[in-house]
């Protein structure tokens, strides 16, 4: 209960509360871009002014290792539950939206880690971009396969470029801002930092409870799109993110992960991505419905994520980790 008193956790809360009554409260999109690329920068810059204080070793190295496991695991096990439940688009793109991961989510959890004391890796932030782009190919692959199947005799009508799929997943302007903002801190170090301050330590919080204000109006106004979906798509919305949340607490658990950078690996395969990777399946997989896995993510994971699912997982961390 406690952790639902903190102000941008509240501020989510609120925004939902604002949503659901249907209020005018608003944030400009030119405002809700600025702060997404700003929490990326700050959140950039202090992964990299951790890297430079500790440098690379083994442990970082499990640690992304991990992370990019996850990112093929988790897509894969998705499409292999949610084939059952959905048409075959469907099914890819949901499993790629679970599979990738919400850069919102795991900035919240950083602040959750930092507001306790729990130390953690700054190399964690890579980690959050390398597993942004896996769940994408591997979806777009399987998309291509299926309209193969259904289109045999015109093997060129069914196929979707993956070169450009490949190059708009590893050149978003997000993601490029991310690890750009790293290695500035990387190579800036103490420095820069102390420069930096300000920017990035002063008033991050403050601009995370903004963003969250934003993302709070959005999960209720998408979470109407849901009404009329199956029973059991509902419970994958919940209860997959605490099973990929499980798989990544075993891998945690095997390299002999510290509590911090456990705990951001869970969520981090816990979260669902409901910016990136729609806007490449919009184009990549015409076939599946947007309505669906974007509400599913934006409407339903995220707000359990945000209000339940990061605490929970950093006190599972504490208990198998610590």
């Amino acid at each position: 209960m406690h952790a639902l008193l903190d102000p941008a956790i509240l501020f989510f809360i609120f925004a939902l509360f604002a949503g659901f009554a249907r209020s005018n409260l608003e944030i400009p999109p030119q405002i809700s871009r600025f702060l997404s690329l700003y929490l990326l920068m700050a959140l950039g810059l202090k992964g990299g002014f951790s890297l430079a204080k500790s440098g690379m070793n083994m442990e970082i190295a499990l640690s992304l290792g991990c992370a990019i496991l996850l990112a093929v695991v988790v897509p894969l096990l998705g499409y292999r539950i949610l084939s059952r439940l959905l048409s075959p688009f469907d099914a890819a793109a949901v499993a790629a939206t679970y599979g990738s991961v919400s850069a919102v989510t795991f900035i919240t959890a950083v602040q959750f880690l930092e507001n306790r004391g729990i130390p953690f890796g700054g190399h964690m932030a890579a980690a959050m971009a390398l597993m942004e782009s896996p769940a994408i190919i591997i979806a777009v692959v399987f998309a291509n396969h299926l309209r193969c199947l259904q289109q045999g005799d015109n093997p060129e009508a069914c196929h979707v470029p993956l070169g450009k799929i490949l190059h708009e997943s590893f050149t978003d302007g997000a993601q490029l801002l991310l690890l750009g903002a790293m290695l500035v801190g990387l190579l800036t170090g103490e420095a820069g930092q102390a420069a930096l301050k300000p920017f990035s330590g002063d008033l991050f919080k403050g601009m995370l409870c903004l963003f969250l204000l934003d993302m709070g109006l959005m999960a209720a106004r998408n979470i109407g799109s849901l009404r009329g979906r199956s029973p059991l798509l509902i419970g994958y919305g919940l209860l997959g993110p605490l099973l990929h949340a499980g798989l990544a607490a075993g891998l945690a658990w095997l390299a002999g992960l510290p509590v911090g950078d456990g705990a951001l690996l869970m969520v981090l395969a816990a979260s669902a991505s409901y910016i990136a990777v729609p806007a490449v399946l919009r184009y990549a997989i015409p076939e599946a419905s947007p309505s669906l896995y974007f509400g599913l993510s934006l409407g339903l994971t995220f707000p359990f994520n945000i209000l339940f699912g990061i605490q929970l997982y950093v006190a599972l961390a504490q208990r198998l980790l610590g």
